[in-house]
């Protein structure tokens, strides 16, 4: 029988990060003005998404004093009615976030009751109207040997860092992506810690012809927007819950796995699908599995999640039995994958012991050529299928 477990799972990447959000706070621009300027404070750097590191196991955090010529003195010295009622669409302002306290710094900000070392990110990508300060920035960094890190997945980041990255990262790139208000096509400003997005009802500049032209001596009033009526009156960053199943035979002796085409040689993994409106996560993983591979499941049991932020991801971990005779693989109704197959607990054992590792690396010595290749352990789908062959289906319950 299947069964679920309370065993935590080994640590994928971005899970445990070392911040308490303290997400009521962001409002609080005197707790954000005290927090921006404390000894113990660390921002994290990013230009095009990309982290400022030493190398690429080690993220680099730099002091207040180094951005105050970017930010300004301080960016939170008037409130959030303040910014948007004196908001001018042709002012670039950097993006700053809040990303938390750091309570294990216990000579960390004291704020009412809660003590940690804070940690913003910071986009410096240089545009608009701060471009010749970024680049001047970015230059001086470069020149200290530091480096901005491409691509998305900073696998040899420790866990702790890789959570502050992908939180700072998945912000940004929202940010980024929602520059104007869905309503009304209208700019849209950040407010709440770089956590929200509103839309002003004045702009200090003529918004006349193209956006950010001339600017105008008294506010412009802006058209009327339905964001600004009720309580919904704020953008919101999303999170697009997505599903990915170790699915297991009937007789629980061998699991289900696929392949894209793009992925190297003897390469494959779990199956994955995004959970479609109005719909449970029971059920996205019984579609999702039928479309991808012709499979049809039966019970359904959560294991475990693992945030995705590229962009904005939540990968709900499940692991699913099929009903008997529904074992049949069929490609013909989504071709998302290349191939699919059914493979025995003990090559998946032998796979996860010398088969695994990011997309396109090397496997682990004693790995044959030829044999089955899994994602590395700091995947979910890694986690999953460990969980499966290490007694996941056993008789003795888990809870």
């Amino acid at each position: 029988p299947l069964r679920s477990t309370s065993k935590i799972p080994d640590p994928c990447v971005e899970i445990g990060s070392p911040l308490n959000r303290v997400s009521f706070l962001r409002a609080d621009h005197t707790f954000l003005s005290a927090a921006l300027k404390h000894p113990t404070t660390s921002f994290l750097l990013f230009t095009n998404l990309n982290p400022l590191a030493k190398d690429p196991s080690t993220l680099e955090y730099l002091p207040f004093a180094e951005i105050q010529h970017l930010i300004g003195d301080n960016p939170y010295s008037k409130t959030e009615e303040q910014l948007i009622s004196e908001y001018n669409s042709t002012t670039t302002i950097p993006q700053l976030l809040f990303l938390g306290l750091d309570e294990g710094n216990k000579h960390g900000l004291t704020y009412n009751i809660y003590t940690g070392a804070p940690y913003f990110a910071l986009d410096v990508t240089p545009k608009g109207t701060i471009a010749s300060q970024a680049e001047s920035l970015i230059r001086n960094l470069e020149l200290r040997g530091l480096k901005f890190l491409e691509g998305r997945i900073q696998a040899a980041l420790p866990a702790q860092d890789a959570a502050i990255y992908a939180q700072g990262r998945a912000l940004l790139d929202w940010n980024a992506r929602n520059p104007f208000c869905a309503q009304c096509g209208q700019p849209t400003l950040s407010i709440n810690g770089g956590t929200k997005r509103t839309c002003p009802p004045k702009d200090m500049a003529s918004l006349s012809g193209t956006i950010g032209g001339n600017v105008g001596v008294a506010p412009t009033e802006r058209p009327d927007c339905a964001t600004r009526k009720g309580i919904s009156n704020l953008c919101f960053p999303r999170t697009d819950p997505t599903i990915i199943v170790a699915v297991v035979s009937s007789d629980a002796k061998r699991v289900l796995i696929g392949r894209q085409k793009r992925w190297p040689p003897y390469w494959y993994s779990t199956l994955a699908g995004f959970v479609e409106p109005a719909e449970s996560v029971e059920e996205a993983v019984r579609r999702e599995v039928w479309e991808e591979s012709g499979v049809k499941l039966g019970r359904v049991v959560i294991h475990s999640t693992q945030p995705w932020p590229y962009p904005a991801n939540l990968m709900i971990g499940a692991i699913a039995q099929c009903i008997p005779g529904g074992e049949e693989i069929i490609l013909k109704h989504d071709p998302e994958l290349e191939n699919a197959r059914w493979a025995e607990l003990d090559e998946v054992r032998e796979a996860l012991r010398v088969g695994t590792s990011a997309l396109g690396e090397p496997a682990q010595e004693g790995y044959k050529e030829g044999n089955l290749r899994l994602p590395a352990g700091t995947a979910i789908a890694n986690q999953l299928l460990a969980a499966v062959v290490g007694g996941f289906l056993g008789e003795t319950p888990k809870i």
